[in-house]
């Protein structure tokens, strides 16, 4: 068996999504200890003790320590990963419901799931737009082309959308076999100028203020000679909710709104988060890099 300490490198969930992940692509059990040993709350949150119990799904996992706030795990894999139609809620896994990250279980099964016989179905209830956690729309439009590139492909869309602390959101997802997994290199193209792209959206609140965050961040972009388009959209959830998302090939940027929050303020942040990668030349941002 493995032997994996936790709080190596950042310390985070991440460490456990990939210990789950080659664990059932390769059938090898693990002991992870010092979960998320970094974070201000160590051990499993409800989105991590949904990943380990999804992934144990998809292939019959034994497992011992998956209960919240657990900060080790066993997880012995009993099977290749089965493909099916799944459900995953992270509501599920807290008294009193969670905005746990929906995308994040999504990251642990999409690896496994690839090497699968059949397309699997999937439904992801949780958080889709939620902070420190990748948003629905930097899956589909930054971290989807890239993965498609190594031979991952997937289809994804949003039926509800989900901010902390309500969550609700809901995502369902196709995910394609593939038969191999190819290498890529990712470059920005010197000769083809940036085109920006995004969405700035509310639940249960009014129509002007996405049409604000989004006239303020085109006004920036196009200030720095950037061609840019923001759609603005009021869309259905569970619970109040702000936020604008901003992408470019391999690279995403989002500022969530809050209580007192102005939206003019909401789109700067994400702006200039977005201004920052352009200047700075690199061809994938740090979280597609990770």
């Amino acid at each position: 068996m493995l032997e994996i300490d936790g709080s190596q490198g950042e310390g985070g969930g991440q460490v456990l999504r990939t210990c789950l992940s080659l664990a059932a692509l390769t059938g090898r059990p693990f002991h992870l200890h010092h979960i998320r040993a970094n974070r201000r709350q160590p051990g499993l949150r409800p989105q991590h003790l949904t990943a380990v119990r999804a992934v144990a799904a998809i292939c019959q996992a034994q497992v011992a320590g998956d209960f919240l706030n657990a900060t080790t795990l066993e997880f012995h894999p009993q099977s290749q990963p089965q493909a099916g139609h799944y459900t995953f809620d992270v509501t599920q896994a807290a008294a009193g419901g969670s905005a746990g990250a929906a995308t994040l279980i999504f990251q642990a099964v999409l690896w496994p799931l690839l090497f699968a016989a059949n397309p699997s179905h999937l439904t992801l209830r949780g958080g889709t737009h939620v902070p420190f956690s990748p948003p629905f729309h930097y899956l589909t439009e930054v971290f989807g082309p890239a993965a498609a590139r190594l031979g991952a492909k997937f289809t994804a869309e949003l039926s509800a959308w989900g901010w902390y602390p309500a969550g609700g959101g809901e995502v369902t997802a196709v995910i394609h076999p593939a038969r191999q997994l190819n290498a890529a290199t990712f470059r920005r193209a010197a000769n083809r100028p940036l085109f920006v792209h995004g969405v700035a959206a509310v639940t249960n609140l009014p129509a002007h203020i996405p049409q604000r965050m989004a006239n303020r961040a085109e006004n920036l972009l196009r200030q720095a000679r950037l061609p840019v388009q923001v759609t603005a959209v009021r869309e259905r959830g569970a619970g109040p909710g702000a936020g604008i998302v901003l992408w470019l090939p391999y690279a995403g940027f989002t500022s969530l709104g809050r209580k007192g929050l102005p939206a003019d303020k909401v789109a700067e942040t994400a702006v200039a988060e977005c201004l920052a990668f352009v200047e700075n030349g690199a061809d994938v941002d740090k979280r597609l890099a990770d």
